[in-house]
């Protein structure tokens, strides 16, 4: 990939670290039970989403509106995987260091959130207590299990990623 594709890319992870960053902190200074929400979640979805697809389109508008399936992907993927990975390290050190309590609360509040859900959906009593005292026993801040949203993350974004460099990838007649 050209540096100019790969400097976009990081740009656009750039800023999209930043915004994900600022939506946290956002969250957290004006009531820490926003980041419960799942509305929350559907729109960093799509802004994380939109961040991705935006880096894949100037790299094909770098490239004259032609650009291969790798290069597209690429694109999307440095992005995205710059900005997840920008948000992570700011909620550790957010919660993990500056404000140790924050998860604390954040936690009750996405364990009481579960239990409302699993009530809703019927699960059975057995099933929510199981799940309840798996969460309280595990801190969703150690380091394990931001390891393991980051994959979780870059995995759902990647098959994404496949179908976004599969629809803007476009090959140019005059190359060989």
């Amino acid at each position: 990939m050209e540096k100019t594709l790969k400097s976009t890319a990081m740009n656009y992870g750039i800023y999209l670290g930043i915004t994900l960053v600022l939506v946290t902190v956002l969250a957290y200074a004006m009531d820490i039970e926003l980041l419960t929400k799942w509305w929350l979640g559907i729109i960093l979805f799509f802004v994380v989403l939109a961040f991705g697809i935006v880096s894949t389109i100037k790299a094909k508008e770098l490239l004259n509106g032609f650009i291969s399936f790798k290069q597209a992907f690429s694109s999307y993927f440095i992005a995205i995987a710059i900005g997840i990975l920008i948000s992570t390290a700011a909620s550790v050190l957010l919660f993990n260091f500056i404000d140790t309590d924050a998860a604390e609360v954040l936690q009750e509040k996405v364990i009481e959130t579960t239990s409302e859900m699993m009530i809703k959906f019927g699960a059975p009593q057995t099933e929510i207590d199981k799940a309840l005292a798996d969460m309280e026993n595990e801190s969703q801040f150690s380091l394990k299990n931001q390891l393991r949203s980051i994959a979780f993350q870059l995995i759902f974004y990647s098959v994404i990623g496949l179908v976004v460099a599969l629809s803007f990838k476009k090959s140019d007649p005059n190359a060989e």
